[in-house]
């Protein structure tokens, strides 16, 4: 019954717009130039989407979890670029397949334009003068005891992006 409630209340947020800054894990978001924070007082990421086919997405920015190659990636220009680097991704997708019927109109908007948005995601940022800010973990090679593939967080300790791929966490810097 918890897990019937459980799905019933995710498929009905998803159906909604959000026209605020959003935090999650904490009060409220650090400042006015934020459209969604996550606290960073726990060793969490956040776990990107997980696609099947990335060839129909054209919106650059896009960041998801490629099946395909087991991957973190985003659209720059009309192009993939892997953010995973090792060529040994790995992840079950059992999951995902049994009995899952995709919600293609499952969308949540968060800005100022969300009611009016058109661009296609699961969770789109629609203000063109906010940023989003991931998750801070303090070296979550070490700190995250079981990463889910897909996972995206800032390391605080070493100032960078760090993504995993189901097997290995590669560290992105400027």
């Amino acid at each position: 019954m918890k897990k019937i409630i459980t799905t019933t209340f995710f498929f009905h947020l998803l159906s909604f717009t959000l026209q605020a800054q959003v935090a999650i894990g904490k009060e409220n978001v650090s400042n006015n130039s934020v459209s969604l924070e996550f606290g960073d007082s726990e060793n969490r990421g956040l776990v990107l989407p997980y696609i099947e086919d990335a060839s129909k997405i054209s919106e650059n920015g896009t960041i998801i979890y490629d099946t395909s190659d087991f991957k973190v990636k985003y659209l720059k220009k009309g192009n993939w670029v892997d953010l995973s680097v090792n060529e040994n991704g790995d992840e079950d997708l059992t999951i995902q397949g049994i009995g899952k019927i995709e919600q293609t109109t499952a969308k949540v908007a968060v800005g100022q334009n969300g009611d009016s948005d058109t661009k296609e995601g699961i969770l789109v940022l629609t203000d063109t003068n906010r940023s989003m800010v991931l998750p801070k973990v303090e070296s979550p090679h070490l700190n995250i005891i079981n990463p889910s593939a897909g996972m995206i967080v800032y390391d605080t300790k070493a100032r960078q992006l760090a993504v995993y791929n189901g097997t290995v966490w590669t560290f992105w810097k400027p």
